[in-house]
């Protein structure tokens, strides 16, 4: 991203953040529906119906990516009288979104694989159903893979749920291959058992997701972004050290506000260090949009 500071270099850096959110959220939904698409058509000829629960499982995991879309698309909006900071808060609601989607996830695996194990089914093609589960945690960890990448890029906390979304229902897939294999060698059981282990990863890994949702709902921020922040601060050679600072997430965009102590020695002579130091944390931390610096100078 470009490191000026011009107030429109920032609107061209958020832009290009909103678009970059959006084409990951088009390719993987595609992916999603890729897979979904060859799995169901398996089914028609397997009557797998663990690989169905699989199919049903990733058409829902593909069409978590409407509420981030439309998250995205909402913050590209500007701000309103009423809505004075934007519309970016509207990923972190779409974040909550998916944990509940996670959650669900591992609910229904589990009660899938209890089902299995007090009502066996049988199933036929087991080759074919063994290589749609192969197909089904390939596409899923690719979509995981992508939007986990981006989601950090820009800073989307509810994007790189969503990658962690499709990694933990990737791992259900599994379930559907080790599960022909253990048919093939005379074990059934093997699948509905692997099931409960596959839906106890996904609800671990849910505590992790919930922790990175939580925290930008309660305006955490990540300790080493602050440190990166006081470093810049300091640049200034009028800087003498800096008294606190204080940043949030808006969406995937930083706002924020600091208080540094400089060697002017007159409230005209502070205005120069507070604009300096405001331009090098938007040089070295492109996604900030806002930072005011206030000034305690050494008057006398």
């Amino acid at each position: 991203m470009p490191h000026s500071h011009d107030a429109a270099d920032s609107i061209d850096d958020a832009m290009e953040a909103h678009s970059e959110g959006i084409r990951a959220l088009k390719i993987s939904l595609v992916l999603m529906l890729g897979t979904t698409v060859v799995q169901a058509v398996i089914v028609t000829f397997s009557g797998s119906v663990a690989l169905l629960a699989d199919t049903i499982h990733n058409l829902s995991d593909a069409l978590t990516a409407v509420p981030l879309w439309i998250a995205f698309v909402l913050s590209r909006r500007v701000a309103t009288r009423k809505y004075t900071y934007g519309f970016n808060r509207a990923e972190d609601l779409a974040g909550l979104f998916i944990v509940l989607m996670i959650a669900l996830s591992s609910i229904v695996a589990a009660y899938e694989a209890i089902d299995r194990m007090i009502n066996p089914r049988p199933m036929d093609n087991i080759g074919w159903v063994i290589a749609a589960g192969v197909i089904g945690f390939l596409g899923n960890e690719a979509v995981a893979v992508y939007r986990i990448r981006v989601g950090k890029k820009i800073g989307s906390a509810a994007l790189v749920a969503d990658g962690v979304h499709a990694r933990t229902d990737g791992f259900t897939s599994p379930a559907v291959v080790v599960g022909g294999i253990g048919v093939v060698l005379g074990f059934p059981l093997a699948d509905p058992i692997v099931g409960l282990l596959i839906s106890a990863m996904i609800a671990v890994l849910l505590i992790g997701t919930v922790r990175s949702v939580g925290r930008r709902l309660m305006d955490g921020i990540e300790p080493e972004l602050v440190d990166r922040a006081e470093h810049a601060l300091q640049h200034p050679a009028e800087v003498e050290s800096v008294e606190s600072v204080r940043l949030r997430w808006v969406g995937h965009r930083l706002h924020g506000d600091a208080l540094v102590r400089t060697s002017a020695t007159s409230s005209a002579e502070a205005d120069h260090p507070a604009e300096d130091a405001e331009a090098a944390v938007k040089k070295r931390m492109p996604n900030v949009d806002e930072m005011t610096v206030r000034v305690m100078a050494n008057v006398r």
